[in-house]
């Protein structure tokens, strides 16, 4: 079970700071301030209201639900914001962020793992908490890949390099 757990706080980080984070980044430094926090219509949201909500869900999920910490999360500031918090400053929040994820995944059970929490009123096991950030984080950095590629006509070249018509195969 150790090894099992061990395995998942390595995908964990690796999808979420390996991935995910660096995508935001790069995507950040590619649109000027004013990009950042256009809103393309009433019913979208800003790329700056992504990161400070990825931000926001991340502290509330991980490291507040599983690590115990105080949650004073406001969740529709994360959307009320118009901006223009500079980039610089949604990156160190993004990564000040990411720290305490590592702290917190760093410290996980696996009884924590198995155990029911109660997050935004939903009733989650600790695995659930880890499936949900992950694929919630990746939704949202995606939408953040869709704008920058509408907006700038770009290959975010997230996959440079690498190749994708490779079979499966088991080692």
């Amino acid at each position: 079970m150790h090894q099992i757990k061990k395995l998942l706080v390595a995908e964990i980080k690796r999808r979420l700071i390996g991935e995910g984070v660096p995508r935001i980044k790069k995507c950040l430094a590619e649109l000027t301030t004013e990009e950042i926090w256009l809103k393309p219509n009433e019913n979208s949201n800003s790329v700056g209201n992504l990161v400070l909500h990825l931000c926001g869900n991340v502290r509330q999920w991980i490291v507040c639900g599983l690590g115990g910490k105080p949650d004073t999360r406001q969740r529709a500031l994360e959307f009320d914001e118009k901006g223009p918090v500079p980039t610089k400053k949604l990156v160190a929040q993004l990564e000040s962020v990411m720290e305490e994820v590592i702290e917190t995944l760093d410290q996980l059970t696996t009884d924590l793992i198995a155990q029911q929490i109660v997050i935004q009123g939903f009733n989650e096991t600790g695995l659930s908490v880890l499936v949900h950030v992950v694929e919630h984080f990746s939704y949202h950095v995606g939408q953040i890949t869709y704008f920058v590629k509408w907006k700038k006509d770009i290959d975010t070249g997230y996959y440079a390099g690498k190749e994708l018509d490779s079979y499966n195969s088991r080692l």
